[in-house]
């Protein structure tokens, strides 16, 4: 069986294509940027219409297959920009109507675990989830991925992308930093604000905007404050679940430094550790066919009326039937 995901739940387009193994035959995609500032939600809405057909006939290509090849298609039902949500939903919509195939809407932070898990190799892992507006810590329990800890006010990826447009920075401003971030070993006290699981990042970005220091500096000890406080939080969870597998995953897991961090932590309390490849981490087609995949296969089936996008849809909303 082939599947044909979508994904365009905020900054880019992609579009992959699985096997029901897990092969990953293709997996296309196009990111908005800027050169300074963040992400307008209609520009991004007009990049995704521009770039879904080149990238469709492009996944197709590599993969080496024709539309009547694909079994099953899959999109980002949620959560996310309401526009750029519609643009995958309503491309999903028209292909499987004209393939005369099954359609499912999937949850795109469930899609980031389930992609960690296929690459992992875990079966039961603690999962620090990083991305632009989610930062959670998920354990599955009682066929749901409950949330155990998570930030209470911004995730993370918006969290640097707000401190890196304070430097001047373009989108996607986390690479950027943690470019600038290598170029410094100077430690700059920064606010630390953790509670049990859950943690905070406005009060360290209020401050951050208003220091002189230089940007290398800045960089360096954002990273290493606001990555400390994800290690100890993930280290607390893991004991407190009595897990043996810490996987992180979402856009920022690409960050090498949070990688190690993690990577240190684990060793010492010898607990298994995977970061997911930097192509697989960030949003993209492949994590949301294989969830897809992985849905279909347990016998979800979703009428038209059943795949209207959902901006506000958590992943501890999903009932998880695959497991």
């Amino acid at each position: 069986m082939l599947c044909l995901g979508i994904e365009s739940t905020a900054h880019t387009i992609g579009i992959g294509i699985v096997d029901d193994k897990g092969n990953i035959l293709a997996n296309e995609r196009s990111t908005l940027t800027t050169e300074s500032g963040g992400i307008h939600p209609r520009k991004a809405v007009e990049h995704h219409h521009l770039f879904y057909k080149i990238l469709l006939d492009k996944a197709l290509d590599t993969a080496k297959i024709k539309p009547s090849d694909i079994n099953l298609i899959a999109f980002s039902k949620g959560p996310g920009l309401g526009g750029t949500l519609r643009v995958a939903a309503s491309g999903a919509r028209a292909l499987a109507t004209k393939l005369n195939i099954p359609l499912v809407g999937v949850n795109h932070p469930v899609a980031h675990i389930e992609i960690g898990k296929l690459t992992s190799g875990f079966k039961d892992p603690v999962i620090l989830y990083v991305s632009g507006a989610n930062t959670q810590i998920i354990s599955l329990a009682a066929g749901k991925y409950r949330v155990v800890g998570e930030t209470l006010d911004i995730g993370v990826g918006n969290f640097l992308d707000a401190f890196g447009r304070g430097l001047g920075l373009g989108f996607p401003q986390g690479p950027k930093i943690e470019v600038l971030a290598k170029q410094s070993k100077t430690y700059v006290e920064l606010p630390y604000t953790i509670k049990g699981m859950d943690f905070s990042f406005s009060g360290i970005l209020t401050k951050l905007e208003r220091m002189k220091n230089k940007p290398e500096d800045l960089c360096y000890s954002t990273q290493e404050t606001i990555f400390a406080i994800l290690t100890e939080a993930s280290e607390r969870a893991l004991a407190h679940l009595n897990k043996k597998e810490l996987l992180v995953t979402g856009g920022v897991a690409a960050n090498k430094r949070l990688g190690e961090m993690l990577n240190t932590m684990c060793e010492a309390r010898g607990i298994k550790f995977h970061q997911v490849p930097k192509a697989l981490s960030g949003d993209q087609g492949a994590m949301i066919a294989w969830l897809g995949v992985l849905e279909h296969k347990a016998g979800r089936k979703q009428t038209l009326k059943e795949t209207e996008v959902d901006k506000n849809w958590r992943a501890d909303e999903v009932d998880v039937i695959w497991n």
